[in-house]
């Protein structure tokens, strides 16, 4: 008989936590003296880029990143771009002065566009990033529904979209993925991913947590971005007085995710990312600890 040497073998959660991508924005990004101790060497860090946010801060944080060794993915807000050669100008930046190959395209949460782009697919149809040599693009995945762009409770052109970024990956050869809205509840990530794999999406799914924070912060965030039915895990925990004092962790809902990976390996869920809504020091001490 085989004797396994437990030490050995990794836990599910520590495996599914390999290559964690994590997400900063220019101000929040500032107040790192130096990230290299916080994450891992080669790891992601998109940039959230806000309506308001110039453009010189998000390409000096991009370049300040990818100088200390990190794969950076800046955002591209479409309805905050106000025609092809703004877009134009912020790839040639972003490659030109940071290094930089890879995007996080999505439509942004502005409600009103400043000008003619209104959706990530308009931004990838214009062919610029595969002009410039952006080789990875990855675009947002809403496992629990997007009701500004399905006000009717459907996922219709939700699922309609993910379908042509599909195609736009297979057409270009563009290493696509989904980063996904935080959740709350493996159960709608992982029904998602099955959807989507029965549509025939080979899309990998990163997918989306939020860091250690407090409740009543992490409520606020999920209520403003539209987080759906896994809200109801924090309404929950914030009726457990012992609880609401204490930090919430992402642990419960990724070690499930980790387990479903381990049970079905060809799942489209391949690895996290993290919303450090709680502080970026919060976050990396977390996936740091998780990952010993």
């Amino acid at each position: 008989m085989a004797v396994v040497n437990i030490l050995n073998v990794q836990s599910p959660l520590k495996a599914f936590l390999e290559g964690t991508s994590l997400e900063v924005m220019p101000r929040t990004a500032a107040k790192i003296s130096d990230f290299k101790p916080l994450l891992a060497p080669g790891s992601r860090v998109y940039i959230a880029h806000i309506e308001g946010t110039p453009i010189e801060d998000m390409v000096a944080t991009a370049k300040r990143l990818s100088a200390d060794g990190f794969a950076v993915m800046p955002h591209f807000p479409a309805r905050i771009i106000a025609d092809e050669a703004v877009l134009e100008d912020w790839i040639k930046r972003y490659a030109g002065e940071a290094g930089v190959a890879e995007a996080l395209v999505l439509a942004g949460g502005v409600a009103k566009p400043v000008g003619r782009f209104d959706s990530s697919i308009q931004l990838l149809d214009t062919g610029l990033f595969e002009k410039h040599g952006f080789k990875r693009l990855h675009v947002a995945g809403h496992p629990e529904g997007n009701a500004d762009i399905d006000p009717d409770g459907s996922t219709t052109r939700v699922d309609d979209a993910i379908m042509w970024k599909q195609a736009y990956a297979e057409k270009t050869g563009t290493k696509m993925a989904l980063a996904t809205q935080f959740v709350f509840d493996a159960k709608p990530m992982i029904a998602w991913a099955d959807r989507l794999a029965a549509r025939g999406v080979t899309m990998p799914i990163h997918a989306g947590v939020a860091g250690p924070a407090k409740l009543q912060t992490l409520i606020k965030y999920a209520i403003a971005c539209g987080v759906g039915p896994s809200l109801g895990v924090l309404q929950k925990r914030a009726k457990d007085l012992t609880k609401l004092l204490k930090p919430f962790e992402p642990t419960e809902v990724l070690t499930a995710l980790a387990e479903h990976k381990v049970a079905n390996p060809d799942s489209l869920i391949a690895q996290a990312h993290v919303f450090p809504l709680g502080g970026i020091q919060a976050s990396a001490d977390w996936i740091s600890g998780a990952t010993r």
